[in-house]
């Protein structure tokens, strides 16, 4: 009788410990998965910045800019701010040199929720252009949250 009990007890005691094994390698492997998917966010939202800066800034791809405008982004650029926003580059002339961004990707809550900000001083021939955007990926697509464009200031 005593063999009997001490051996289903070590039948338990091994099927907590394969549990167990079974519970942390799942663990594991969702961990795996959510930070392979950050750094894959962060790789996309980088390129998505460097593509929407090269662009809006000197391809000046209206439709781009248009199509990629957050709701709020939208109200702030009706069509007609949009039209005004693309003269006041096309008035630089074609950028002279490569465009260089930089900005880094953060995250809302760790792991989901990107954005990020990212700056480029574009070269003109007269003078030099800085451009700020604002990005963001709530669902589905990279957006642009907020765009600027500022000159130089004359001398």
């Amino acid at each position: 009788m005593k063999k009997l009990k001490l051996n289903s007890r070590s039948k338990s005691s091994g099927q907590v410990i394969v549990l167990l094994i079974i519970v942390l390698g799942l663990i594991g492997v969702g961990f795996w998965w959510l930070l392979s998917n950050k750094q894959e966010m962060t790789k996309e939202g980088k390129e998505f910045a460097r593509e929407a800066i090269q662009r809006i800034a000197v391809q000046h791809d209206q439709n781009f800019f248009a199509s990629h405008l957050s709701p709020q982004a939208r109200m702030n650029y009706p069509p007609s701010a949009q039209q005004e926003f693309f003269l006041d580059i096309a008035k630089l002339g074609t950028p002279v040199g490569p465009v260089d961004v930089q900005g880094d990707m953060e995250f809302q809550s760790q792991f989901f929720e990107p954005h990020g900000n990212f700056h480029a001083r574009i070269n003109y021939p007269a003078k030099f252009a800085d451009v700020n955007i604002a990005i963001s990926h709530p669902v589905g697509r990279w957006q642009l949250d907020e765009v600027t464009f500022i000159p130089e200031k004359e001398r």
